[in-house]
């Protein structure tokens, strides 16, 4: 289990459903964990 799986494990368990976040950089290893997870929904965020 990597650090990016745990964090989404414990967001599940917390009952969070949604996150918003912005990808990019050190994020992606999460940004895989999440698109592989189908409890958590992420909608992606923009700057300028």
């Amino acid at each position: 289990m990597t650090g990016a799986e745990l964090l989404l494990e414990t967001c599940e368990r917390m009952g969070v459903d949604t996150i918003f976040g912005f990808p990019g950089g050190s994020a992606l290893p999460i940004y895989d964990a999440i698109y592989k997870n189908t409890k958590i929904r992420h909608i992606r965020t923009v700057h300028e």
